[in-house]
Parts: structure tokens; C-alpha cells; sequence
């Protein structure tokens, strides 16, 4: 077995001191109880982005959110359960499909997400691709709705984090320039 990094060594020592009785408590871990997906950390930095990309009225993050919690670690989607999915991003009622389908159609536009038709029609499966890369996509676009005080955040948390996809991505972009 590994040895526990030092900062997990350090996290586990404050939650026991602030809860003492942790192991009375029933605290979500991953590692014993089924259900989880693997999301990006900075998850919510990234659906705060893409609602400002995609404009008032449009906000796509809860859409977003619920193909990160179908997804397995290979960015596949299956969507043929269209009307359980709508109702999972927050859409209900007769237009609940439609509208769900039109925040899907605005995150392919906005490249969060390739969809393929199928046999559940235009919307069967969808990739989810890297969100990193989409947003240094639309920040060397400079997008009139990219929303540059967002952005900073998300790179100082991706810097804090250890996540180097993003300044890749963004290197990448600015050699294609040269």
C-alpha cells in the first residue's frame, strides 16, 4: 500500500480534530461506497464559465453537471434516457426534453460536448471533451461573453491544484500563433 501523502496525512488530522466522533458519522468515501464519478476539481469554476459563454437565459452548467455524473472515465455519454436526463438537469414538464436538448445543442456549440445521433435520434451519445481545452479555446477566441475575471480564478485554481491542462492548452495556442 502507498504511504499517505503529507497533505492527506495533514487533512485527516484537522477533520478528527474538528470531529472528533468522525467515525460515527456517515461521511461520503468514494472508496466504499459505489456511485461516484471522477469531475474535474474545478467542476464549478469550469459550469460558471460556460453559463457566461453561453449567455443570459441559457445557463447550461446543470446539463453539464449531469453528463459529468453519467460519464466513466472515458468521456462517453449514452443518452437514451432523455427524459430521466432532463429531469436530472432541473428541466420538468412537456417542453422538459426540448429544452434539455437545446442546452445540449449549446454546449456542442460551445465545444464542451461532441453529440452523435442514433437510435435515440439527433442527441444519442455524447463525448465530453476537455473542458480545459474549451475554455483556453474561447479565450484565445476572445469570445465577447469570455468572462476574464472567471478565467483568472480558474487558472490560479488549476495552478493550486496541480491540474496543468489548461496553461498547456494555452501554450498551445499561443505557439500556433507564432
Amino acid at each position: 500500500m502507498a504511504p499517505k501523502s503529507k497533505i492527506k496525512s495533514q487533512i485527516e488530522a484537522l477533520r478528527a480534530e474538528l470531529w472528533p466522533n468522525i467515525e460515527s458519522l456517515p461521511v461520503w468515501n468514494r472508496q466504499t461506497s459505489d456511485g461516484y464519478s471522477t469531475v474535474p476539481r474545478t467542476l464549478s469554476q469550469l459550469g460558471a464559465i460556460a453559463d457566461a459563454l453561453s449567455g443570459k437565459g441559457k445557463p447550461v452548467m446543470q446539463t453539464y453537471l449531469e453528463l459529468w455524473c453519467r460519464v466513466y472515465d472515458n468521456g462517453f455519454v449514452n443518452l437514451s434516457k432523455q427524459q430521466e436526463i432532463a429531469f436530472a438537469s432541473g428541466f420538468s414538464g412537456q417542453r422538459a426534453v426540448a429544452t434539455w436538448r437545446e442546452r445540449m445543442k449549446r454546449l456542442q456549440e460551445l465545444k464542451f460536448v461532441d453529440i452523435k445521433e442514433g437510435p435515440s435520434g439527433a442527441f444519442s451519445y455524447a463525448l465530453i471533451l476537455n473542458p480545459y481545452w474549451v475554455i483556453a479555446f474561447h479565450r484565445k477566441a476572445k469570445s465577447k461573453t469570455f468572462p476574464t475575471d472567471r478565467y483568472v480564478a480558474l487558472f490560479e485554481r488549476a495552478l493550486e491544484i496541480g491540474a496543468k491542462d489548461l496553461a498547456e492548452f494555452n501554450e498551445g495556442f499561443a505557439k500556433e500563433e507564432v
